[in-house]
């Protein structure tokens, strides 16, 4: 099933258990009774104008955070404090776990559960639980099925509320929730798109290979469509089978109201290859993706295994904004300007560290502290800004070199296909496309590992 197959066959809205609007006058009147609190509100003010963080660059689109680490790290802490930054900043902000831990529940003094919960002023959030969001797709299908009668009633018969989740569904269900929140494809055809109704979706995933392997999905779909669509139109059971089921995912991706919209075989094919296509350059564009490492700089496998993200991160076609430190207490740190120059060119720095589980946070508090405030200029400064690109090409010495930091020579395969126009690049279990420019294509002389990057000689 396609990407906007799914996306489209998801829920119209998350179930709101409690709902919240703030005029402005209101917005005023609170904080005008704050005051009486302490000076420290006052700072506040000044944190959130000097993050500098315009609502008007999110008015295109809504914007996914996340965040890569080793277990333990402090992602969950770094997605909450990065949440609670872009929400004291005016951004409609929601914060989306997917698992079961409940260590965000301890951070947040909230109940936090499948349906859409907003606790404070431009700050929501949800625990995804992929039981339930299978039931969705599964009754726009059967809609779908109800008109065309393809299953003779066999799809009608299914009990989704009986299905359990399978490997590999998480991230699926994962990927057609979140393009609901934010509404990036469903908006494909518009000259006009529209936002979703978030300007940021803080995402803390099942873990960071789940996380990456999300990140890489719609890329590496897009060769398996190409294979399949061969397929279809290159064999007789492929020239049987494909239209039915090319029906039947057109049939979900139309708007109700608008199925007299019937396409070709060929026109489907090509509008799913352009739904992967977006959603790959939605993880390329720092307007709507931010990705950030975790780390405890006190500890040695934390730091590696941030750098090892990095490189995984990098090959599966996005980049990091930024790495993030979150030091356990009474534990010794290293200066920042250590740990900036091990992530160079990333920017760095520390979040402060939080309370125990079970003791109440004053977010308030916490984001005005000066121990807060280069992260939260961190998660502003990096909001748009255009990361380094991982590939250049130089000409004149027909070299390529490619920045792939965490990994020895060792670790990195390279193939060629495609009578040399292409370099294939294996490491970090991800595989990468690198398409060369004419002048240097070839077959491969030579390569060599140096500063974090292999450079590749063709002849």
């Amino acid at each position: 099933m396609s990407l906007r197959t799914l996306a489209l066959a998801a829920p119209s809205s998350f179930p709101v258990t409690k709902t919240r609007n703030f005029s402005s006058a209101k917005t005023a009147q609170r904080r005008s009774k704050l005051k009486k609190h302490g000076p420290w509100v006052s700072v506040v003010a000044a944190t959130a104008a000097a993050a500098n963080v315009s609502r008007n660059e999110y008015n295109s689109s809504t914007k996914v955070v996340t965040f890569l680490g080793k277990g333990g790290s402090g992602k969950t802490t770094a997605s909450v404090f990065a949440a609670q930054h872009y929400a004291l900043t005016g951004l409609n902000t929601c914060l989306v776990i997917h698992s079961q831990d409940i260590m965000a529940e301890y951070l947040l003094d909230t109940k936090i559960g499948p349906s859409l919960v907003e606790i404070s002023d431009n700050l929501s959030v949800v625990r995804l639980e992929t039981t339930k969001m299978i039931l969705e797709p599964l009754k726009r299908l059967k809609q779908a099925d109800a008109r065309l009668n393809l299953t003779q009633g066999v799809l009608e018969g299914v009990v989704g509320e009986e299905l359990g989740v399978l490997p590999g569904m998480d991230s699926i269900f994962t990927i057609l929730e979140l393009e609901r929140i934010t509404g990036f494809l469903a908006s494909l055809h518009q000259k006009k798109p529209k936002k979703g109704k978030y300007d940021i979706i803080v995402y803390d995933g099942i873990s960071s290979e789940e996380t990456l392997r999300i990140i890489g999905a719609t890329s590496k779909a897009k060769l398996y469509l190409k294979y399949f669509r061969n397929l279809a139109e290159g064999t007789d059971l492929g020239r049987l089978a494909a239209p039915s089921f090319l029906r039947l995912v057109d049939d979900a991706l139309i708007p109700s109201g608008s199925s007299s919209n019937i396409r070709t075989s060929s026109e489907t094919w090509d509008v799913l290859d352009q739904i992967l296509e977006k959603g790959s350059s939605i993880f390329t564009e720092p307007k709507t993706f931010g990705c950030y490492l975790v780390m405890d700089p006190s500890n040695p496998v934390s730091q590696n295994s941030a750098l090892r993200y990095w490189g995984c991160t990098i090959q599966s076609g996005s980049q990091i904004s930024g790495a993030l430190g979150l030091t356990a207490p009474y534990s010794t740190t290293p200066s920042p300007e250590t740990q900036t120059t091990s992530f160079s060119p990333l920017p760095f720095a520390l979040i402060p560290h939080l309370k125990s589980p079970g003791k109440q946070h004053s977010w308030t508090e916490i984001m005005s502290s000066n121990h807060s405030k280069d992260a939260r200029d961190l998660l502003s400064k990096t909001a748009n800004k255009n990361p380094a690109s991982s590939v250049k090409f130089d000409l004149a010495t027909k070299t390529v070199k490619l920045f792939v930091p965490g990994f020895d020579k060792s670790e990195i395969k390279l193939y060629q296909f495609r009578g040399g126009s292409e370099l294939l690049v294996e490491a970090g279990d991800q595989r990468r496309v690198i398409r060369l420019p004419n002048q240097i294509q070839g077959k491969v002389g030579g390569a060599k590992y140096a500063d974090r990057s292999l450079i590749v000689t063709m002849r």
